[in-house]
């Protein structure tokens, strides 16, 4: 079978049982009429009278068919090769009207063609005998390029006009005018008169800043109204244009007199909103610590207060010496690891605990960045100030003096697993300078044997999960590279 072709077959079952098929293809292409017959006998011999005749009656059949077509009645079949492209020998008319024809996209299984409608070229076309119906399904060459996404693909995809597509593109058009969208929306000068109307005002964060702290400075404010304004400031300041326009307000000033309020949960708030201005802010940390912000929140680190307190005023401690080498000096020399290795000591439950062993990897681990990137022979002046200022961080000697080399092991007695892994890390940063203290310390080692059994079969639950790096394996490896520095 070839495309353009139809086809017609017979079958005659003679009295002995031998079975006769009889196929008369004829080809539509053109004004041709070529007529082929093929007889196909199951046995030896030559076919029947009667198989003859089926055949002669099918050839006149095919060839009135084939005669139909070449008249081009209205019931003829139609193979198109291209509709949209290419130039037509008959003009524009002609054109029109192959542009008008329904084309029938051809599937895998037979489907009957109505009069009027064209098929692709290449498609597979035959007459149905029984029904006397024309009928189409996609070529052998087609088939083989003929996928199932791409099957699912077409049928999800709607036919447009091509009126419809010339509406969609002018709408397209007119969305993109930029006249249309402005008409669409009003000034905001506008927007403020309307809203003015209705009682309500639109306020920029910075007139909004304005006001809390208004507020916050009257004497009429009652505590309540305090600790909402604080809420109010602590949203806002995460943003570091609106921290930075606090501190210029002069705001940061009355959050530093909320830190000294008798009221536990100004003092909360407080600190709060000032860590969070700080947190990854250079320019308030450097007001705050101008301010004498960093000996007051160790202040209050020394001095009896409520868990809830010492939690938010130790997040802004550690926010103001995040990558701050000058503010780490002072928290230094002011004695702030003695008031951490005795807020360590005294906490009974190990949040407390695990925050200060963070805050000392931090200072750790950031000042070995440092002086790893400083071997780099292309340095800009502003790395060389810094390199310089972490040069003055005597870390080391303050850890060691101060006992941080028996404390951190303490943690990882906890349970949680989050806990642990921090401690880990802490204790991997200062083996440095803690090696002796590891070695002789015998329960540090039972420590990390018992974790490392333990966490083996952790794994192996991990990996009959199909997880072959998780976390359980990574905290492994944070045992294994201390066990590897302690021999």
């Amino acid at each position: 079978m070839y495309p353009g072709a139809v086809c017609l077959r017979g079958i005659n079952q003679r009295k002995t049982g031998k079975i006769d098929i009889i196929s008369v293809c004829v080809s539509t292409f053109g004004l041709t009429e070529t007529v082929t017959m093929k007889l196909i006998n199951s046995s030896a011999r030559g076919p029947s009278f009667t198989c003859l005749t089926l055949a002669f009656l099918l050839l006149l059949q095919c060839h009135h068919i084939a005669s139909d077509f070449g008249q081009k009645s209205d019931s003829a079949l139609i193979v198109v090769d291209n509709v949209g492209g290419g130039e037509g020998v008959g003009g524009d008319e002609e054109e029109e009207a192959m542009v008008n024809l329904k084309v029938v996209q051809p599937i895998e299984q037979w489907q009957t063609l109505k009069p009027g409608q064209a098929v692709p070229a290449g498609s597979h076309v035959r007459l149905n005998l029984q029904t006397g119906q024309r009928e189409v399904r996609l070529g052998e060459e087609q088939l083989k390029y003929w996928k199932q996404e791409h099957r699912e693909r077409e049928g999800t995809q709607s036919s447009f006009t091509p009126d419809e597509l010339k509406q969609a593109m002018k709408k397209i058009k007119e969305d993109l005018n930029t006249d249309s969208v402005v008409s669409k929306y009003c000034p905001l000068e506008e927007l403020k008169t309307d809203m003015a109307q209705l009682d309500l005002i639109v306020e920029t964060d910075v007139q909004i800043m304005r006001r809390l702290l208004d507020q916050l400075n009257s004497s009429n404010s009652t505590a309540e109204q305090r600790l909402n304004i604080l809420l109010e400031l602590e949203y806002l300041v995460h943003q570091v244009d609106n921290a930075q326009t606090l501190c210029s307000m002069g705001g940061l000033q009355f959050i530093l007199e909320g830190l000294n309020s008798s009221d536990f949960r100004l003092q909360e708030s407080s600190a709060f909103v000032l860590g969070s201005a700080l947190t990854s802010n250079p320019v308030v940390q450097v007001k705050a610590l101008e301010s004498g912000a960093l000996r007051m929140l160790l202040t209050i680190l020394a001095t009896a207060q409520p868990f809830r307190v010492k939690k938010k005023v130790l997040f802004a401690v550690a926010s103001l010496i995040r990558h701050f080498p000058y503010a780490q000096h002072n928290f230094l020399s002011h004695g702030g690891l003695q008031v951490l290795s005795e807020l360590f000591r005294a906490d009974g439950g190990r949040v407390l605990q695990t925050r200060i062993v963070t805050m000392l990897y931090d200072m750790i681990s950031q000042k070995e960045l440092i002086s790893q990137a400083g071997l780099d022979p292309v340095l800009d002046a502003s790395h060389e100030e810094r390199v310089r200022q972490y040069s003055q961080v005597s870390l080391e000697g303050e850890l060691l003096e101060k006992g941080w080399c028996s404390l951190v092991p303490q943690l990882l007695e906890s349970t949680e697993h989050d806990y642990r892994e921090k401690a880990l890390r802490a204790l991997l940063v200062m083996a440095p300078m803690c090696l002796d203290k590891y070695r002789s310390d015998s329960s540090l080692l039972g420590s990390l044997l018992s974790l490392r059994d333990q966490y083996l079969e952790m794994v192996q639950s991990e990996m009959i999960l199909g997880e072959e790096n998780g976390y359980f394996a990574e905290i492994v490896e944070l045992i294994d590279a201390l066990q590897v520095k302690m021999k």
